[in-house]
C-alpha cells in the first residue's frame, strides 16, 4: 500500500515505523507526514501522542478522533520545510461530500530526542 503521505513509497517503508513506535521522526516533516498519515488512517493516540505536552489540553482526543473518521484525507503537499516549520496543504472530502483544501504552516519543538507538533497558523 502506498503511503497517504504522498512520498512515493510503500506504507511499511514509510510513516509506519513512527505509527508502531519502532523508530521516531528525525525531522518535522517527517513527523508532520506521519501526523497527516494518522488522521488518514485515524491513529488517534498518535496524533495526541505527538503533541507536545504542554499543548494537550487544547486538544479534545473525541474532537481529533472525529474529524479525522468524517473526512477522507485526499491528498498531501509539503510547499516547504525549514528548521522547526512544515508549510502544506492536505486535501480532503468531508461526509457530505464536499472538497476542502487544509492549509497550514505547523510549527514544532524537539524536546527529549523527541519531535512534537506545538502548534499551527492557518491564515496564510
Amino acid at each position: 500500500m502506498d503511503c497517504p503521505c504522498c512520498s512515493g513509497k510503500e506504507y511499511k517503508y514509510c510513516c509506519e515505523p513512527f505509527h508502531k513506535d519502532e523508530v521516531l521522526p528525525q525531522t518535522p516533516e517527517l513527523l508532520m507526514r506521519s501526523r497527516y498519515t494518522a488522521f488518514a488512517m485515524n491513529l488517534t493516540d498518535y496524533l495526541v501522542e505527538t503533541t507536545h505536552p504542554s499543548k494537550r489540553p487544547f486538544h479534545s482526543k473525541k474532537e481529533i478522533d472525529d474529524w479525522s473518521k468524517q473526512n477522507v484525507w485526499l491528498k498531501l503537499e509539503v510547499v516547504k520545510a525549514w528548521d522547526s516549520y512544515v508549510h502544506f496543504k492536505a486535501y480532503y472530502q468531508d461526509n457530505f461530500g464536499d472538497f476542502y483544501e487544509h492549509e497550514e504552516l505547523s510549527g514544532f519543538q524537539k524536546e527529549g530526542g523527541k519531535w512534537y507538533y506545538v502548534d499551527g497558523k492557518f491564515d496564510l
